[in-house]
């Protein structure tokens, strides 16, 4: 069958809860993969991967969508159209994406040769061949609402469609949250058995040195269609593929049934237990392999600079899951210096997508990955900001290395700023004292992300994190105050007590008048 499996006892493994999933197939496949990939992924999907902290179900697609009024997100004087890649969008109530988001549309990391994001999407590309798999690198990161939530299956109240968490440019086209927006145009247009997705997507999020507004995803998917395969018989010809695949000799734990009734069960009305295992077959060997190459090249790279770095055996595990799109479904996880690493998510193809998508023939099996995540993790980047920073002494480090993977090397940091820490303290209004003050925040529909959209969009990548560090309400009025202390640190400089001065009066500024919070 192509591959050697050891499969051994997974000794203490963690239970994933069945909710809240898909990092990184990810919601997309996080959104699989960051809050994942998706599949995705965040991991922070726990991964920027698949664990995308949202659930779904596959309801009949619609376009209604919650009221744009249901979250506080501010609503700043907006411009009657934006200029996106060359194309122009109007824009209306729903339109939320600041300044800086919308130039960071134009960056395309993973497709700047030598840039860490590129040189991992590069490595992972690498165990995924043509003709059989088909990349796409430049889709446009607009979006219409039925491409990225209703193709997929969300509900029409779903979380994700909220404000509070997605960049919209009017109530009908978006920022794509996930890779998985893409996902039904390509499984209709049958352009190749497999695919993978790299693009960047948006999401709003919290302040810290793993989360960021604009992200990496990588999603893959590979299909075989029961009317084109030999005699129609579909589980043979996916052993045949299965066989053609490269073998490899670490250790897999992988202890559990193929598919289970109650924590990871099969896709009954459409798939036989024979065609779930060749299809779980053929992904799992596939992205061992894939795991195989990043963490090789990540223990090479520090070995290579650390003479003390004790290389150990490299060791995956699969672990039972739970994605909307996706069923049976697991994460793999990587024993890596010391610790299981969640790195992906992925699973059988949910049959309805394909049914949705005009091709009720196919089956198949899909993964999503948080790039950002792998990068840091490869190159040991400890703060995401890094990838947005242009200067020499972080870019220069990775020359060459895009036409040379052997020269891969660790990032060696050029210095670590002291930080500067501020707190700001601020009464949300009741409910009877907001009243018709659209923009004032009231403790029924304050939303944190909105704290930390303001935050960004005032001192930018000059703040390292944002933290809630205290809050309550009063006993006798009923208001609730809250307390965020925010680190500012630059990447590149030290900053002075001055202009750090100047830029916390400029975020308590910005969060009194688009918030219309009080400062205690």
């Amino acid at each position: 069958m192509g591959g050697s499996r050891t499969l051994v006892a997974a000794a203490g493994r963690r239970t994933w809860p069945r909710a809240g999933a898909h990092a990184h197939v990810s919601y997309t496949a996080s959104l699989c993969l960051r809050r994942g990939s998706q599949l995705s992924c965040r991991s922070s999907l726990t991964n920027q991967c698949w664990r995308a902290a949202y659930s779904s179900v596959f309801a009949t697609p619609s376009t209604h969508q919650p009221s744009p009024t249901t979250t506080t997100t501010p609503k700043a004087s907006s411009p009657a159209t934006i200029h996106v890649n060359g194309k122009t969008y109007k824009t209306d109530s729903w339109f939320n994406v600041p300044a800086n988001v919308l130039a960071a549309t134009t960056r395309k990391l993973h497709l700047q040769k030598d840039h860490p994001i590129s040189i991992t999407r590069q490595i992972l590309e690498s165990k995924f061949p043509g003709p059989t798999y088909k990349y796409h690198n430049d889709f446009d990161p607009v979006v219409s609402t039925v491409e990225n939530f209703d193709s997929l299956g969300f509900p029409p109240d779903h979380p994700g469609r909220n404000r509070s968490d997605t960049y919209y440019i009017n109530k009908d086209t978006l920022l794509r949250t996930h890779t998985s927006a893409h996902e039904a145009a390509l499984f209709r247009a049958r352009e190749s058995p497999g695919y993978l997705i790299s693009a960047d997507v948006y999401r709003r999020d919290e302040v810290d040195r793993s989360h960021y507004p604009v992200f990496h995803q990588m999603e893959g998917a590979r299909v075989w269609d029961r009317a084109s395969v030999p005699n129609g018989d579909i589980v043979a010809a996916i052993y045949e593929d299965l066989a053609r695949l490269p073998t490899h000799d670490i250790v897999v734990e992988d202890p559990n049934p193929p598919h289970h009734p109650e924590r990871n069960p099969l896709q009954a009305k459409h798939h036989t237990a024979a065609e779930a295992e060749a299809v779980a077959a053929h992904l799992k060997q596939s992205l061992e392999l894939m795991v195989v190459e990043i963490f090789s090249r990540a223990k090479a790279a520090a070995v290579k600079q650390d003479p003390n770095f004790v290389d150990e055996p490299l060791r995956v595990r699969w672990v039972e899951a739970y994605f909307p799109f996706t069923s049976p479904s697991w994460e793999l996880e990587v024993y890596y210096a010391g610790d299981w690493l969640e790195v992906l998510g992925s699973g059988v193809t949910t049959q309805e997508i394909h049914i949705n998508s005009g091709v009720p023939s196919q089956i198949g099996w899909a993964f999503g990955i948080g790039l950002d995540r792998i990068a840091m993790l490869l190159f040991q980047i400890p703060d995401i900001r890094l990838f947005w920073s242009q200067d020499e002494r972080f870019l220069s480090q990775f020359a060459g290395v895009s036409d040379n993977l052997g020269t891969l090397k660790r990032f060696i940091p050029f210095s670590k700023y002291p930080a500067c820490y501020k707190d700001v303290s601020f009464w949300l209004r009741s409910t009877s004292a907001a009243g018709g003050n659209s923009k004032a925040a009231n403790a029924h529909d304050f939303h944190e992300n909105d704290v930390m959209e303001v935050i960004r969009n005032v001192a930018g990548d000059t703040v390292e994190d944002v933290k809630l560090v205290d809050d309550f309400t009063h006993p006798k009025t009923g208001r609730k105050s809250m307390c965020y202390r925010i680190n500012y640190r630059s990447l590149e400089r030290t900053l002075t007590n001055a202009e750090t001065n100047t830029l916390h009066d400029q975020v308590t500024q910005a969060l009194v008048g688009k918030l219309g919070v009080e400062i205690r």
